[in-house]
């Protein structure tokens, strides 16, 4: 499938009211627990996806269209929400995502960006050159990531509950994005 920016956009649209669906008002025994060491909780899922919102995606679209490929993009500090989100509740980290997202999301419209705009290079610290267009579906893809992340997170807390099933519930054994 090559990249859609509408489609891209419809997508990284629904992200926060997904989020917002399956964890708000959940207790912390499903939100504040991880997979084992190095594992991130829901909580650290969705302080990583502010994390983003603020210094990754837009700001880098921005390099892109700006700069090109004369201004590398910083490194992104896959690790910062830990000092970021001390003291906040589930339901604000929700909140400043939905926020953040919708803000990040009016700034892209407003950009009204056509092909020849997508086609445009950045240089990325650790990849190289890329494509706005690469960057923007990199975005979606990275909430999936993240969705998909976090139900295995989420099923992980039921791993011996569910006994004898646990055969039949591939989400189990699912190794993908296990560490940060």
């Amino acid at each position: 499938m090559e990249h859609n920016l509408p489609q891209t956009i419809s997508l990284l649209s629904r992200t926060p009211a997904a989020l917002n669906a399956l964890l708000r008002d959940l207790p912390e025994s499903w939100t504040h627990r991880n997979e084992g060491e190095n594992t991130w909780t829901a909580f650290d899922i969705v302080g990583h996806l502010i994390h983003g919102e603020r210094t990754d995606w837009m700001p880098r679209a921005k390099i892109i269209l700006q700069s090109g490929e004369t201004l590398p993009f910083p490194p992104f500090d896959r690790l910062a929400q830990s000092r970021e989100s001390q003291g906040k509740t589930l339901s604000q980290a929700l909140d400043e995502f939905a926020n953040l997202r919708s803000e990040n999301l009016r700034e892209l419209r407003a950009l009204n960006l056509r092909q020849p705009d997508l086609a445009l290079r950045g240089r990325h610290p650790a990849l190289g050159v890329v494509t706005l267009s690469q960057l923007l579906a990199t975005w979606a893809a990275h909430d999936l990531t993240h969705l998909h992340q976090l139900s295995r997170v989420m099923a992980h807390q039921y791993r011996e509950a569910v006994g004898p099933w646990s055969a039949y519930l591939g989400v189990l054994y699912c190794a993908g994005h296990s560490s940060p």
